[in-house]
């Protein structure tokens, strides 16, 4: 079995779903976690309030208030891929995050995440991540170190004055339009849940979605794209390529959802969130971190 080192937590909304207490509301939040799992928690003393005080099976629902828990799987899947730091001052931390490893806690992954391995590197236990990235995309991503500042950065990324640039290789299939090198497209759309939710899809509907594509090279029936996502809608740039007729090669999800399976390490999704560029709140200076890699059509096989 294993625990989670440190506690997830989440805010019960204003509006209750209609529920009597919070182990009722966990119950229904996480669908995909049998009941039972949830009690037993509960009476094992495993839920808690901010202040710490204990909840129990019998706790009201407390609009607004947060739940703090710890999660457990009985198996935690291993990550044979590495991260590396890229930059480190008194207030971030930017790092290289391999394909198939989390950002943070989630699903089968609880202590083997990218966040929890740079704590435990860094010695940082207030490191916290201010965004995500797919746990099947690779590249950069940006950790506050200081509290006191963290706040500053989330703003930054709630106000779009994060510009982000990614890379992916596609495949060109013969029925398809052929893109050039130079070649530009603005794709603006509507996304929202399909079925499973997990998935998004393109709806008619005010545009709630953008994102900017060029292509920067071919060889042979494939192409390497520049991605720069104006939001950052759920899974938005592998549907955007798909959209244009080109879905990223080894997508799982996108065009079409393939049946669950064990990872395979050896045909990871060609995306790369490659660079970041900001204006860092706090020294006023313009900043720019790269990934360190470059993604080559030409050299996958």
């Amino acid at each position: 079995m294993a625990i989670a080192k440190s506690p997830s937590k989440l805010t019960l909304p204003k509006h209750n779903p209609g529920v009597a207490t919070v182990v009722d509301y966990l119950i229904y939040k996480f669908p995909q976690i049998d009941a039972s799992i949830w009690r037993q928690r509960a009476i094992d003393k495993k839920l808690h309030w901010h202040d710490g005080s204990v909840i129990t099976l019998e706790t009201l629902y407390q609009p607004q208030l947060r739940v703090y828990y710890y999660r457990e799987v009985e198996k935690e899947p291993e990550i044979p891929f590495r991260e590396t730091v890229i930059f480190q001052n008194e207030d971030i931390l930017l790092a290289y995050k391999p394909h198939f490893l989390p950002v943070t806690p989630g699903g089968n992954y609880v202590n083997e995440c990218l966040q929890n391995r740079l704590r435990k590197k860094t010695g940082i236990e207030n490191l916290q991540a201010l965004h995500r990235i797919d746990r099947v995309t690779a590249g950069l991503v940006m950790f506050s170190v200081n509290p006191e500042t963290c706040h500053l950065y989330h703003q930054m990324f709630a106000n779009r004055q994060m510009r982000k640039s990614y890379q992916a290789i596609a495949k060109i299939e013969e029925h398809c339009s052929e893109p050039r090198a130079g070649q530009q497209w603005e794709v603006i759309n509507r996304l929202e849940c399909a079925e499973p939710r997990f998935l998004m899809r393109i709806i008619e509907g005010e545009s709630n979605s953008h994102s900017r594509i060029r292509c920067l090279d071919r060889f042979e029936d494939k192409a390497l794209f520049e991605l720069e996502p104006v939001t950052g809608r759920t899974h938005q740039l592998r549907v955007h390529m798909q959209s244009l007729g080109w879905p990223i090669i080894n997508d799982r999800y996108y065009p079409v959802l393939q049946p669950e399976s064990a990872d395979n390490f050896a045909q990871p999704l060609q995306l790369l969130a490659q660079q970041l560029r900001f204006k860092d709140p706090v020294t006023g200076q313009p900043r720019t971190f790269h990934s360190g890699y470059e993604m080559n059509p030409a050299t996958w096989l």
